[in-house]
């Protein structure tokens, strides 16, 4: 009668959907109590379809706290899911409301290279942004999915060629009181050395810091936090049989952005935690980050649309 019980249960997950509760720590590490962070709750969510778009491939999310929306990018189609969701000492609540493509001006549809989206935030309207790879740009998008602006990008990043790859471009975008819409490449530019990364804002200013030592460690989403700095999130995955690492990491950017005495500043930073599968945590392809309280975010997972991978959400805090 369990087994039937449960099977039934599966059945009704895998036709509507599920944040199902889950625990991907080791078995000796008390999740709450981790180096600089408490983990506060984490699910797999598995949903089949949203408003006919497949739920898969999400690269990035916002928070809405006032409307007490969170926004899941989709990256591989250019979706956006839209739940609502609140947050206390655990996951309250979290519902799917709705879901729309992103398209051009007008309503067009972006060309496969043109859709690659990865990174975003939301303006201080409640307006969401959406940075992409491939051809690397920045827009703002209405509630249907449709760009109503483009922004200028540096020059440095408007061309596809000074990227390591057009799959390692604007990678991850936040907004930050003081110096706007920042944003980074996945990997350095080709110009700069493989572990000198950069944070870009659209003014033009750039601040420089060091990558973590894993191999393939990449810069996959930022979020400014309460006191203006940075956390950065770092993925390192470079192949089937080494392991993935996650990485939490804290950059300041204030008085690093200058050249001093010829040389380039380096901005200090901070591991606040570190996330292993060869110290037995069950990390999958973390490369989403959103703030959703005072010192509080959740970060998430991309499924690459993958049976053996999940779409997991992690909500954490960072200690003060």
């Amino acid at each position: 009668m369990l087994l039937k019980s449960l099977f039934v249960l599966l059945i009704v997950d895998l036709l509507h959907g599920a944040a199902s509760i889950v625990d991907i720590s080791p078995y000796d590490v008390d999740p709450r109590h981790y180096m600089k962070i408490r983990i506060l709750d984490q699910r797999s969510l598995s949903y089949p379809n949203i408003d006919g778009l497949h739920f898969f491939g999400i690269s990035d999310l916002a928070y809405d706290a006032r409307r007490r929306r969170l926004y899941l990018l989709g990256d591989q189609k250019g979706s956006l899911f839209v739940f609502r969701a609140s947050f206390g000492e655990k996951i309250d609540s979290l519902e799917p409301l709705y879901a729309v493509e992103l398209t051009g001006k007008g309503g067009k549809a972006f060309r496969r290279w043109r859709r690659d989206s990865e990174g975003m935030t939301l303006d201080r309207r409640g307006r969401v942004l959406v940075s992409f790879e491939g051809h690397p740009k920045i827009g703002r998008f209405d509630r249907r999915g449709r760009m109503q602006k483009r922004y200028r990008l540096p020059p440095e990043l408007r061309n596809a060629k000074n990227y390591r790859s057009r799959n390692k471009s604007l990678e991850s975008l936040a907004l930050h009181p003081r110096y706007g819409l920042l944003t980074a490449a996945e990997w350095p530019l080709k110009r700069e050395r493989p572990k000198d990364q950069a944070i870009y804002a659209l003014s033009g200013r750039v601040w420089h810091f060091k990558a973590e030592p894993d191999r393939g460690s990449a810069v996959v989403a930022m979020e400014v936090m309460d006191d203006g700095t940075i956390l950065v999130l770092e993925r390192a995955y470079s192949g089937l049989y080494n392991p993935v690492v996650i990485t939490l990491k804290k950059v300041w950017l204030k008085g690093c952005h200058r050249r001093r005495k010829g040389k380039r500043s380096v901005c200090r930073s901070e591991v606040l935690a570190k996330f292993s599968s060869a110290d037995g945590w069950q990390v999958d392809n973390f490369e989403g980050l959103a703030k959703v309280g005072k010192n509080r975010y959740v970060m998430v997972s991309d499924d690459n649309d993958n049976f053996f991978q999940r779409t997991l959400l992690l909500y954490f805090e960072v200690a003060e």
